[in-house]
């Protein structure tokens, strides 16, 4: 499996997205503001679990935490940045 799909099917367990596969998420849709349409308490879940899954800190309200979250891609690049 690719690191995308692992990060996908991470965000569909972690966010219980019962009605997502991971065929359903593109990888540069927006995972905010009308893509999958995710809010901040659903970016503290994902950081947290990026961090016990993938061992990095993703700070969900620092600098930068805006940028990372964006998309299943960037995502992707802040894990293998930072691993």
């Amino acid at each position: 499996m690719t690191l995308e799909n692992e990060v996908k099917q991470l965000l569909i367990e972690t966010l219980n997205l019962e009605d997502h596969t991971v065929d359903d998420i593109q990888n540069e849709a927006q995972l905010f503001d009308g893509g999958l349409g995710l809010d901040s308490i659903d970016a503290l879940e994902l950081g947290v679990a990026i961090k016990k899954k993938y061992n990095v800190s993703l700070d969900a309200d620092g600098a930068g935490a805006e940028q990372h979250f964006q998309s299943i891609n960037t995502l992707v690049s802040f894990i293998q940045d930072n691993q």
